[in-house]
């Protein structure tokens, strides 16, 4: 293979040099430079490698097998000879294998199996800008590994559009080596107004406009897979496209391996290629013969939220950094041209740099890898960023609920062989524990489900069984993609060996059991039905299916994907499963519980026994014998919650605890205090031991306040406040008559005016201590004064009270004075 002079040659050397006096180097080098296929061939012989491997890892499976394909084509070579990859379900290496590109995932597995990396000379991390969670992880590891076990290890990262500065910082104040790319002029076209319609219509005006107006070949950014699809049958039927010699190509994650390197290659010649791609053609691979790019400005990124426990896809905004990714792959070649669907104003807005994947991404394979890493606060790494502390924590505490820590963060033998099989924790653990049940195969056909995305996407349905059964061509009217079902069919198969299932004919993959792996992978999902497709997740969130359909009407689902908007999540992938087996399979998580509670309307205790799955109740029944201090608990509880009045409090009762209140109120320290607050809060001490055996206000009826009332008082007490605090006061008519002590500063006498005649002084209790408060009544009981000093009513207000009284009660005796007149209760006194 004929070798063209690229960029980096020129800084080869520098490089070179730097590690052989350095055991870390950062390397900046603009899109084009040749940083990919030109640096591992470089440092092969470099004498502190020794004949040791190279790893250099690649955040996508594509960007790896094509660099492998590259290097290995300018040896003479093929695949798998000094240059090799291991992605996901393709290796190709052999024994002389001296140079690996391998996918983040993989580095972190070799980092696992071997954290010393034995007989690898240095790692490189290539693209890093894009800053994948796995990139950032496998830094950490290395860095660690270089520091305790492999000082002579060595460290490149290398990045198009990076902040050099802070990476070499983490890595030890390492060099920092700069390289302009191979660039050829790019002019660029920014939409004219602001968007408006459709995305894939104002792509398809583009596209067309762009293949008219210039030569070569377009590449199409999109956000997803569904954007690219929908985009693809527009350009098919566009009438301008239409036996132009145009071929409409996608190009996204989900594709086959042969589906992906034939986007990447040159098109036939005297035919022109649009290429419809995701992020995954914004760096570390060349798109052959594009002169043209079309960017919508949009990507899809995992957002992941601690609050709700669900990650969601958002569509965001490019930043700066990214578009000029996109916009440089026009100038790869050749002079292009990038049609930008945003205005330029737009584009002043846009953030410098994506966040890092780590910053919302779900943490829980993070938080895995750590602990069998040994690892329990991430601090103890080396971080650019470190995880988020309420995510993170999120993210152990799913991990215990799966079994994989320990309470003290550890990892069990579970988590170990979870993290051996190199999917989602929530996954492998379906996978190990299904296959205990019998269900192995089923669920490693679920996992590839769950993991690839939604073959039946355009399927309005949400029902997980339909995706199983479509696999296996058993599903009507739902068929797979042919290139999608391969694909998933293989990496089931993958999984099964990688967890030693075998394979079991079919004979436990009906879809009934979907409901019930989901319950081991989602046990946090577990959905009961509220009405209408509404369901009430475990976690006490909302939930809803969108449209109604059979799923809607199950009692229980388990949802395997959710999009967390707003108050209800809607759900996007779900199977039923039932209440037996909930209780078959899910034994460990139900609990059940006695709820003894005051209910109001129906003025009781009722004792209700119910089995909780979390916020849900799956079963509750009334219990007939129920623990004798919880009832009285709840009892009090109502008491409190309606007040005191619902005890049977007679007025000589009230009257008891008016006079308790006064003797209180003038010896706070001696006398209890039986306000209504304060009987309220301490209803344990004083009214608990009388309820036993109660339950309902009826009950309560049967109650003695003035018994309960009294036992606050010790026996002297009893004494002293029959003698300082009567209940009844004998006036000179011989009347005893009943005091009113509701205000403890001012006892009230309501009495006759006639009854008092003869009496020169106010009565007085509590020792002589404390007057009276006389409301004289008329003969109608009605009040005519109020008064504390009863001999000045005598000689100041008597006789004008006497004139009014005697017009309207002349048959009544009103004498003259009433100091040496008889006390009567009559109209008159008795001869």
């Amino acid at each position: 293979m004929e070798e063209l002079q690229l960029p980096i040659d020129a800084k080869l050397p520098e490089l070179l040099d730097s590690l052989s006096r350095h055991h870390n180097a950062v390397l900046v080098a603009s899109p084009g430079a040749g940083k990919t296929t030109r640096v591992p061939l470089a440092l092969l012989n470099s004498p502190w490698l020794g004949g040791q491997r190279i790893l250099m890892l690649e955040p996508r499976r594509l960007a790896a097998r094509a660099a492998a394909r590259y290097m290995a084509d300018s040896l003479g070579e093929r695949v798998g000879g000094t240059v090799g990859y291991r992605v996901r379900m393709d290796t190709r290496v052999g024994p002389d294998t001296r140079i690996e590109v391998v996918t983040e995932g993989v580095l972190t597995r070799m980092l696992q199996s071997d954290p010393a990396l034995e007989g690898v000379g240095i790692v490189i991390f290539d693209e890093f800008h894009e800053r994948h969670l796995h990139s950032d992880l496998g830094l950490a590891l290395c860095l660690q590994a270089q520091s305790v076990l492999r000082e002579d290890l060595r460290l490149l990262v290398m990045s198009a559009t990076l902040e050099a500065e802070p990476v070499s910082e983490l890595l030890g104040d390492a060099p920092i080596i700069a390289c302009e790319g191979k660039a050829y002029p790019v002019e660029t076209i920014y939409a004219a107004k602001r968007a408006a319609g459709r995305l894939e219509e104002r792509a398809v005006q583009t596209v067309i406009e762009a293949i008219g107006r210039n030569e070569g070949d377009i590449l199409v950014f999109l956000p997803g897979a569904g954007e690219i699809r929908r985009l693809q049958g527009l350009l098919g039927n566009a009438a301008a496209l239409k036996g132009g010699g145009i071929r409409v190509v996608p190009l996204y994650g989900g594709l086959t391996a042969e589906a992906q390197d034939m986007a990447v290659a040159a098109g036939a010649p005297g035919e022109r290629k649009v290429v419809l791609a995701t992020s995954i053609a914004e760096s570390s691979v060349t798109v052959r013969g594009v002169r043209i790019v079309v960017d919508c400005g949009l990507s899809r990124v995992p957002r992941f939220s601690p609050r709700t426990g669900m990650a969601r896809l958002e569509t965001v905004a490019v930043s700066i950094a990214s578009a000029d990714q996109r916009r440089g792959r026009a100038g790869r070649e050749a002079p292009g041209v990038c049609y930008r669907l945003w205005t330029e104003d737009e584009h002043r807005q846009l953030q410098p740099a994506s966040d890092p994947e780590l910053l919302g991404a779900d943490l829980a394979p993070l938080a895995l890898e750590l602990a069998i890493w040994g690892i329990v606060d991430p601090a103890e790494l080396a971080w650019l960023i470190a995880p988020p502390a309420g995510a993170y924590a999120q993210a152990r505490e799913l991990l215990r609920a799966l079994g994989a820590l320990e309470a003290e963060g550890k990892p069990t033998p579970h988590g170990t062989a979870m993290a051996a099989l190199g999917m989602h924790p929530r996954l492998a653990h379906m996978v190990l524990a299904a296959d205990g049940l019998g269900f192995g195969a089923a669920a490693c056909e679920l996992a590839a489900l769950l993991s690839d995305r939604d073959p039946l996407r355009s399927s309005r349905s949400v029902d997980m069984r339909l995706r199983l059964n479509a696999l296996h061509g058993r599903a009507p009217g739902a068929e797979l993609d042919e290139a999608a079902g391969r694909r998933i069919a293989a990496e089931a198969r993958e999984w099964m060996r990688a967890a030693g299932i075998r394979p079991d004919g079919g004979a436990k993959r009906d879809a009934g059991c979907c409901g019930i792996l989901l319950a081991l992978a989602y046990p946090d999902r577990i959905a009961q039905r509220r009405g209408d497709g509404r369901f009430l997740l475990r976690s006490g969130r909302g939930a809803i299916v969108p449209e109604l359909q059979p799923l809607s009407g199950e009692p229980y689902v388990v949802a395997a994907d959710l999009e967390d908007t707003g108050a209800d999540s809607r759900i996007v992938l779900a199977a039923p499963i039932t209440l037996a087996e909930l209780e078959q399979y899910c034994s460990d998580q139900l609990q059940w519980e006695s709820d003894v509670r005051w209910e109001r309307t129906a003025q009781s205790v009722r004792a209700r026994r119910r089995l909780r799955l979390g916020s849900l109740i799956v079963k509750e029944g009334h219990m007939t014998e129920a623990d004798p201090d919880s009832i009285r608990e709840a009892l009090m509880e109502g008491i409190a919650e309606q007040g005191l009045d619902i005890l049977p409090w007679s007025r000589q009762s009230r009257q008891l605890q008016e006079r308790i209140g006064l003797m209180h109120a003038h010896h706070p320290g001696d006398w209890p205090d039986l306000s209504e607050d304060t009987l309220l809060a301490t209803m344990p001490d004083w009214l608990a031991p009388f309820i036993g055996g109660m339950r309902s206000r009826n009950d309560l009826g049967r109650l003695n306040m003035i018994d309960i009332v009294t036992s606050r008082l010790t026996w002297q007490q009893r004494q002293q406040l029959d003698e300082e605090v009567p209940t009844h006061w004998t006036v000179p008519s011989g009347s005893r008559i009943p005091l009113d002590y509701s205000d403890p500063e001012a006892p009230v006498l309501a009495v006759r005016l006639q009854e008092l005649f003869g009496l020169q002084q106010t009565p007085r209790i509590a020792g002589g201590r404390l007057p009276l408060t006389i409301h004289l009544l008329s003969p109608a009981h009605r009040p005519v004064q109020v008064t504390k000093d009863l001999a000045n009513f005598w000689q100041q207000t008597y006789f004008e009270v006497k004139k009014d009284l005697k017009g309207r009660y002349p048959k009544h005796y009103w004498p003259d004075n009433p100091l040496e007149a008889a006390p009567t209760n009559r109209a008159k006194p008795r001869v």
